[in-house]
């Protein structure tokens, strides 16, 4: 049972867990999201409503940008965090 996460090891493997699960939820809607943007629209003046609707997707999915990028470098940081507290934990007990 000595294998096992505990302490430090623990909180910082259940903090990377969450924000890496936050992260990949975001990044599976932002991917539904683009799926759903047109590359080119051919609109005549009784469709405007569309151009309008694919202007706020885009603007939803260039706003969903900065929070993937923030969580994905905070996600990278604890995997480091995590890797340095198994390798001390690990040279502590040698």
């Amino acid at each position: 049972m000595e294998n096992l996460p505990s302490g430090m090891l623990l909180y910082v493997l259940i903090v990377w867990g969450v924000i890496t699960s936050v992260l990949a939820i975001l990044v599976i809607y932002r991917s539904m999201l683009s799926a759903k943007e047109d590359d080119q629209i051919f609109l005549d003046k009784a469709e405007d409503h569309i151009a309008l609707e694919q202007q706020r997707l885009i603007a939803r999915i260039k706003r969903l940008t900065r929070p993937i990028v923030t969580l994905a470098v905070i996600s990278a940081v604890l995997l480091l965090g995590v890797a340095g507290v198994w390798l001390y934990q690990g040279f502590k007990s040698f």
